[in-house]
């Protein structure tokens, strides 16, 4: 027993001090969130959001990112460049400060910026701890200063190495090489995901210039994002594959205690209510937050006042909601504050209370003189938000149809819904299948305590193209919404999810493909909540069955299936090349695609919702140019069954 005491004996000896950058080396994680390739992207944030904040404060005007011919990031903006006298109670130059101490910087209080932006503000430091080697240049008071580090740690001291020419402008450069010990599952930057981002900062940012250049071989790019609109070039962005009711779109600016906003927007011929992004100091607010509310409330305010102030509803006529008046809308919101404090679970909700009141007020006294002053537009807007109301009666009525009175009437239920006899929905999940036949198999391998299956019968509607009353008068989305019992639309509520893993199976063809990015179509559209919360995943089928003797392994792929022939070799093989699930017996589709011990599943996340937002409209929406021009651009790129 003494022994045993002794053994696992808790004291002073086993408390951990971690020096200097070493705790961001030994948990990565709990600085940029993973050490997978979005945790990879985030370290070329944080040095970006440097230069971001010298052109908040005034300083800066050309932020340039290049992905170098070894994988490396450069990034160069012409601000003040980082002090780089001796800092007063470290001892050491201001530049290895910044570089190497956690939490050190102009954005902790002071006069160094009165806005700041960065997606956690873990700083620049943490950037180097986990760079197998960066190299930073200050260009300042006429001269150039220069520090190289190794896994965080100075190669030597600051260094004046040169004089500034006369055209150049003061600034800091920082180039840094991830480090494989830390990113083992990739170290790769994607353009496009830099791409975005940047395109992003410089609407929000209007008059900064980004440049973003690769320089890797064979991927030789360069593109500058400058947009002087700013946030209104911004709407036109995301409206540019769309018919809108008027142009250019509606800019409202203003400040009040230290806090300014801005919104723009624009509306659409689209059904869409989702439209709607937020920002507070250039971090995207996915989950929304007062800002958010402050538009939205004034938004549906102001359009009543007006509707009502001209005649346009009449005294016996309810007021519009704000799903009405929201119907097409293409907004975007952009607060600056000095102290912003968010929530929610990914950080990325602005729970500052005091700007619900500042935008909502700047923003309807602002809106309402728009519409006075362009009645004809205005009228548009409204007899939108009227359609908009009088589809609303209509889905309310087609809504009735998918209700279910309780949890315990199962005989609500769709009829070709094969039920599992579980309740929990923790464990409970639910095959969407492609064809009876297909269904037939799910059906007969399942696991009848936690999996369900709903076949499907052909193509569901299109619901970019149709509002949500004609939408629910679909047989095959009527059976979904009913299966999932969350109600759809206003009804909507993920608390009453029946399953936490919605499953599409379909065919690896072209229709299989079809069939599947119609119902994401429909779940982004009408059901996203689903998808935030991760529980839309997609099936992933082989494409082959290889047998050789009694010995039977699939592959998923062509690269699976050529390494399978490397392994076992070429002679005596039989290879069955699987054009459907229907061709699959029960005992296949479990073990293959259903059983959770050696299946595999994708999750379906958004990442970018106004990204996401753009292709659906732009692959499913009722104009054929964008769509033409996309396939053209990226046809090379198809992987089709000819």
């Amino acid at each position: 027993m003494t022994q045993e005491l002794n053994a696992s004996v808790y004291d002073e000896n086993q408390i951990q001090v971690l020096e200097g950058l070493e705790a961001v080396r030994k948990r990565p994680g709990m600085y940029i969130g993973s050490t997978t390739s979005r945790g990879l992207h985030h370290l070329v944030w944080e040095i970006v959001d440097n230069g971001i904040d010298e052109a908040l404060a005034g300083f800066c005007d050309h932020v340039q990112v290049i992905i170098q011919a070894d994988n490396s990031i450069k990034v160069s903006d012409n601000g003040r460049g980082v002090p780089t006298g001796i800092h007063p109670k470290m001892g050491i130059p201001t530049v290895e400060v910044v570089y190497t101490i956690l939490h050190a910087g102009g954005k902790f209080g002071g006069e160094g910026y009165k806005v700041s932006g960065g997606l956690h503000g873990v700083g620049a430091s943490v950037v180097n701890a986990l760079s197998e080697w960066m190299e930073v240049t200050v260009r300042q008071k006429g001269k150039v200063f220069q520090q190289l580090y190794d896994r965080g740690a100075p190669r030597f001291g600051l260094k004046e190495i040169g004089e500034m020419e006369e055209s150049e402008r003061s600034g800091t450069t920082v180039i840094f090489k991830p480090d494989p010990e830390i990113f083992t599952e990739t170290t790769d930057f994607e353009y496009e995901i830099l791409e975005g981002r940047l395109r992003e900062l410089a609407f929000l940012n209007g008059g900064l210039r980004i440049t973003l250049r690769d320089e890797r071989e064979g991927n030789e790019k360069e593109e500058v994002f400058f947009y002087e609109g700013g946030i209104a070039s911004f709407v036109e962005y995301l409206n540019k594959d769309r018919e809108v009711l008027f142009t250019p779109p509606v800019l409202t600016s203003g400040e009040k205690d230290g806090i300014i906003a801005e919104v723009s927007l624009q509306y659409n011929d689209s059904y869409s209510k989702d439209n709607i992004y937020s920002f507070a100091n250039n971090i995207n607010t996915h989950e929304g937050g007062t800002h958010e509310s402050g538009f939205k409330s004034a938004l549906t305010r102001v359009i009543n006042e007006y509707a009502r102030k001209y005649n346009l509803l009449k005294e016996n006529e309810n007021n519009l909601t704000g799903d009405d008046v929201r119907e097409g809308i293409c907004a975007i919101i952009s607060v600056k504050i000095p102290e912003p404090q968010f929530e929610g679970q990914t950080k990325t909700k602005l729970g500052n209370s005091e700007v619900r009141g500042i935008v909502e007020t700047i923003f309807a006294e602002k809106f309402m003189t728009f519409l006075d002053e362009n009645p004809t537009t205005a009228k548009k807007i409204i007899e939108k938000a009227l359609l908009a109301y009088r589809a609303r009666e209509a889905a309310r009525k087609a809504r009735e149809l998918t209700r279910r009175k309780s949890a315990l009437e199962v005989s609500s239920l769709p009829g070709k819904l094969a039920d599992c006899s579980s309740r929990d929905p923790h464990e409970s999940e639910i095959f969407i299948v492609e064809g009876d036949s297909a269904g037939g198999s799910a059906k007969q391998g399942r696991d009848r305590h936690r999996q369900a299956i709903l076949p499907l019968r052909g193509k569901i509607l299109n619901v970019e193209k149709a509002r949500l009353d004609k939408i629910l008068s679909n047989n095959e989305i009527r059976s979904i919404v009913t299966a999932l019992g969350t109600g759809v639309g206003d009804d909507f509520n993920l608390e009453k999810a029946r399953y936490h893993k919605i499953v599409i199976m379909t065919d690896a063809d072209v229709d299989g493909s079809h069939i599947r990015i119609l119902l994401l179509t429909f779940f982004y559209r009408y059901m996203r909540e689903l998808i935030k919360a991760g529980y839309v995943y997609i099936a992933q089928p082989p494409l082959y069955k290889v047998t050789k003797g009694k010995a039977v392994s699939y592959a998923y792929n062509d690269r699976e299936l050529e390494a399978r022939l490397n392994e076992i070799g070429r002679t005596g093989i039989n290879i069955q090349r699987y054009k459907g699930l229907g061709e699959m017996n029960a005992e296949q589709l479990w073990e293959t695609t259903m059983d959770p011990e050696s299946r595999t599943l994708l999750q379906v996340g958004i990442e970018d919702a106004a990204r996401a937002d753009e292709f659906f409209d732009k692959l499913m929406g009722d104009r054929v140019e964008p769509r033409r021009e996309y396939i053209e651009q990226n046809a090379r790129y198809a992987q089709l069954d000819i």
